[in-house]
């Protein structure tokens, strides 16, 4: 099932997301849906706080990026089997030299900025069979995790950015929240409160 996606300015989105377990209710389901939404979207990750849950659980899959053809073929073979679930994740190290991409979020549409990231990252998480893993990741791979990793932190990518960047795109922010803003896949904006 499709859900709708959490737009810029809910304040699910500045939660620090909580720990789950085994026992989270329908969680299969709940997983299904949010690739299902993912890919309606367009999108190559998806934290469970984009769908209105702050919780710690985030899912991607790289594999539209391996179709970059400035990618060597060993970087292409990683990222197009790059579909994985990440429960309860916890950034180990980030490591090497910060480097931008241009880098955009299905909760932000239509903005898309330069943004500095550690080119290696060490992630510990648990798999959708809870079964725990430590893995090291480099390059776009450790982007897209780090991306979706910041969401479960109440961190938004637009936070990285500078001040005079903050400033040139805070109207196009302010027209996100308010459901100003044509997009091809459902969004939910937050409420706006109406002075009386």
């Amino acid at each position: 099932m499709i859900l709708p996606i959490i737009a810029y300015g809910d304040t699910v989105l500045r939660k620090k997301a909580t720990d789950i377990d085994k026992d989270y209710p329908n969680l299969d389901q709940l997983i299904a849906n949010m690739f299902d939404t993912m890919y309606n979207a367009s999108g190559v990750g998806l934290a469970a706080p984009q769908i209105g849950l702050p919780i710690r659980l985030f899912v991607i899959d790289a594999t539209p990026f391996a179709d970059d053809e400035d990618l060597s073929e060993e970087d292409k073979a990683v990222l197009k089997g790059l579909k994985k679930v990440f429960i309860n994740a916890k950034v180990i190290n980030e490591e090497g030299d910060e480097w931008a991409f241009n880098e955009g979020c299905l909760s932000i549409p239509d903005i898309r900025e330069d943004i500095f990231r550690h080119e290696f990252v060490e992630i510990e998480y648990l798999d959708e069979k809870f079964e725990k893993h430590r893995e090291k990741f480099s390059g776009l791979s450790a982007r897209v995790i780090q991306h979706e990793y910041d969401h479960i932190e109440g961190i938004l990518f637009t936070d990285k950015l500078s001040s005079l960047k903050k400033r040139l795109i805070k109207g196009k922010l302010n027209n996100i929240s308010k459901g100003n803003i044509k997009i091809n896949y459902r969004m939910r904006f937050p409420e706006i409160k109406k002075s009386r």
